[in-house]
C-alpha cells in the first residue's frame, strides 16, 4: 500500500464525520447507529443515502443544495471516501458523513423505515451475467431498499449505462413500483432540476467521450 494511502487511512481515522464499522459489529446487531442516525445528526431531517459515493462528490453537493437534509455516503474504499471527507472537514458542512462499509451490508446498518431516499451514481454496472447479483438495482438489493425506505421513499439511479438503465426497467416491471422519471439523455431533454447538474469526475469524464447520461426515480408501492 503507497504512502499516500496510509496517510489518507489514518486521517480519516480521526474525522468524526467518518464512521468505520467492523464487519463483526455489523453483523453481530452491536451497531449502535442502527435506527438512531437522526440522534446522530442530532435533528430529525430526512436521511438521504449515496450508495459507492467513491469521492463522496455528490454527496457534498447535494449537502450544500439542501442543508435540511442529512446524507450518509457509503463506500468500502476509504482513500476515496477521504477526498470528500477533507472537503467536508474544510467548509465545516454538519449534514453529510460517510460511513466505510459493503453496501451489502445495508440492512445492518439502517433500521426500517429509516431511510428516505437513496442515490447510486454512476456505479459498475457488472454487465457479466455471473455478476447479476452485485448490480446495485438487483431484485435482491432492490428488497433491501424497500425495507428501508420511508412509505414513497425515492430511489435515484444516474448513471452512463444504457444497459442497468435499460435492466433496472426490466426489474421494476416485476415489481409493484412507480416509476417517477425516466430520461435517456439528461442533457438533451429539458427539466429544471439542478440536483441532476451535480458533475462527478467520471461523468465529467463520460460527457467528453459524448456519452448520454441517463436517470431514472422510483419509488415502492405497498
Amino acid at each position: 500500500m503507497s504512502k499516500s494511502k496510509l496517510k489518507k487511512f489514518h486521517c480519516i481515522e480521526n474525522m468524526a464525520h467518518v464512521i468505520q464499522p467492523s464487519r463483526q459489529e455489523l453483523l453481530s446487531s452491536g451497531f449502535k447507529l442502527k435506527g438512531n442516525w437522526n440522534s446522530f445528526f442530532n435533528n430529525s431531517n430526512p436521511i438521504v443515502l449515496e450508495l459507492g459515493c467513491g469521492k463522496g462528490e455528490y454527496s457534498v453537493a447535494l449537502s450544500r443544495l439542501n442543508p435540511n437534509i442529512n446524507y450518509i455516503g457509503i463506500d468500502i474504499k476509504g482513500s476515496r471516501i477521504y477526498s470528500g471527507a477533507k472537503i467536508v472537514q474544510d467548509e465545516k458542512l454538519i449534514n453529510v458523513v460517510f460511513l466505510r462499509m459493503q453496501i451489502e451490508y445495508l440492512e445492518y446498518a439502517f433500521a426500517e423505515n429509516e431511510i428516505s431516499e437513496i442515490w447510486i451514481v454512476f456505479p459498475d454496472p457488472q454487465i457479466k451475467f455471473n455478476r447479476r447479483r452485485k448490480r446495485l438495482t438487483s431484485p435482491q438489493m432492490l428488497d433491501k431498499f424497500k425495507s428501508l425506505l420511508q412509505k414513497e421513499g425515492i430511489v435515484h439511479l444516474k448513471t452512463d449505462s444504457l444497459f442497468l438503465h435499460g435492466y433496472t426497467l426490466g426489474v421494476l416491471e416485476t415489481r409493484l413500483c412507480n416509476i417517477i422519471k425516466s430520461m435517456h439523455d439528461i442533457y438533451g431533454t429539458f427539466h429544471n432540476n439542478p440536483i441532476l447538474e451535480i458533475k462527478t469526475h467520471y461523468e465529467n469524464m463520460f460527457l467528453k467521450k459524448q456519452q448520454p447520461i441517463t436517470y431514472l426515480s422510483f419509488s415502492f408501492v405497498d
